[in-house]
């Protein structure tokens, strides 16, 4: 399985008669892609605004965002399981619109505080990758009767068509990259006497109810999931979107398409550092039983079929994810497979105690991800985007927001912006 992204570095958005790619400046037809989006009957309308770094704006509650990307017509499809039918994600050549991202807000009213925010100017904004995008913000406004979960599966269904519409116009140019990501996995030649390392990684945690129609892993909620085996390049090429709740576990579509141990690993992989063999993909469980049941299924997989040496590890999530991940831990360095976990506090009160989830002594390598305990106050901005007229209440004044609560900056499974330090 070989994946090729041609990658388009874009510095400016704006408005023109036709969608086109001219050198760095994307020229978006707000009614083409207008008409895309309300082309679902269950979409009412549609917000588009468009944002660019350094601009005075806050926008939320933040739904998804994603890289602009669309496969060329004989590679794997776009989205499979969401925007066609299921296939195997991750071959052909997919272009990329670097530099952007499609935003989407949720317009639904907001239940308790807004837990995903993008700041796109003030402290905060400087510890999150997406303040440096040139964002098309979208807010579609579903159907009034229709039921919560169809509203959200309507409106980031809108947002991923939207992202594959913007990045097709790429298609004939030459780009300023090609990035291939070549074959891995157990049985590819070429790396022999290496260290063999594994990626096992949740996308989803059963702390949350999964809507019947979210679309996590090729379409699916994951209700009843085990762990499965999946190749890289599934995980960067649209085998997975985010759930309706990013703020739960940090993952983005965008994170997903960009996603950092996996890039890293194969970085390793190319420059003779290591032999990454593939990925496990798993979610934590809801009792005990669950637990005992998707741990050992993931570490047998990573030791029997993947044949690692090592593996990293990380988490959906807060406490139940937490003990879900060292257990699994716990169990590779059992079986002779080294591990290396990523966890995150989600604690408030900067107790140690609180913080403390496991104590395994065999489970020793672990990275600090960052968690609740930071924050800012954040002060007015000028403009102000929000899925409802109760968030721009909330978002246009100044007011203290945790790293959880902005996009892009505390993240459980590799994209942090934070760290420990010892003083």
């Amino acid at each position: 399985m070989r994946l090729q992204l041609a990658r388009h570095p874009i510095t400016e958005l704006r408005w023109g008669d036709f969608t086109r790619l001219d050198n760095t400046t994307l020229e978006v037809d707000q009614d083409e892609l207008r008409g895309i989006i309300q082309g679902d009957q269950r979409i009412e309308s549609v917000d588009l605004q468009l944002v660019r770094p350094g601009e005075n704006c806050r926008a939320g509650p933040v739904l998804d965002i994603i890289e602009p990307r669309a496969k060329e017509p004989d590679a794997s499809p776009d989205f499979p399981g969401v925007l066609s039918s299921p296939a195997i994600a991750g071959s052909g050549t997919s272009h990329v619109l670097e530099g952007a991202a499609v935003t989407v807000l949720d317009g639904t009213p907001p239940k308790g505080p807004i837990r995903s925010v993008l700041e796109m100017s003030g402290p905060a904004s400087e510890h999150s990758p997406y303040s440096s995008l040139q964002h098309v913000v979208m807010t579609p406004r579903a159907q009034p009767d229709l039921a919560g979960h169809a509203a959200l599966n309507a409106t980031q269904t809108a947002g991923l068509k939207a992202a594959v519409y913007l990045a097709q116009a790429g298609f004939g140019q030459t780009p300023a990259m090609t990035e291939t990501f070549r074959p891995v996995g157990p049985n590819e030649p070429g790396h022999e006497g290496l260290p063999r390392v594994a990626y096992v990684g949740q996308i989803f945690s059963r702390q949350q109810t999964a809507e019947v129609d979210e679309q996590v892993l090729y379409g699916l909620n994951t209700n009843g999931m085990l762990p499965v085996l999946m190749h890289p390049n599934e995980w960067l090429d649209g085998a997975l979107v985010a759930s309706y709740r990013t703020s739960v576990g940090g993952a983005e579509t965008y994170f997903y398409q960009n996603h950092p141990i996996i890039t890293e690993l194969y970085r390793r992989h190319d420059a003779g550092e290591l032999n990454f063999v593939g990925t496990v993909a798993t979610i934590s469980g809801l009792d005990n039983e669950d637990r005992d049941r998707g741990t050992q299924i993931a570490a047998h997989l990573t030791k029997w079929s993947l044949n690692a040496d090592a593996a990293v590890l990380t988490k959906y999530g807060g406490g139940v994810p937490h003990a879900d991940m060292a257990e699994t831990a716990r169990l590779l360095e059992n079986m002779g497979v080294r591990t290396s976990v990523m966890v995150s506090d989600m604690s408030r009160d900067r107790r140690v105690e609180s913080a403390l989830l496991f104590n395994f002594p065999e489970v020793d390598a672990i990275v600090y991800c960052g968690g609740n305990d930071t924050s800012w106050v954040v002060p007015p901005v000028e403009r102000v985007i929000a899925g409802n007229p109760d968030a721009a209440e909330t978002l246009s004044v100044s007011h203290t927001i945790g790293a959880s609560a902005v996009v892009g900056v505390a993240n459980s499974q590799g994209a942090t912006h934070l760290r420990s330090v010892i003083y």
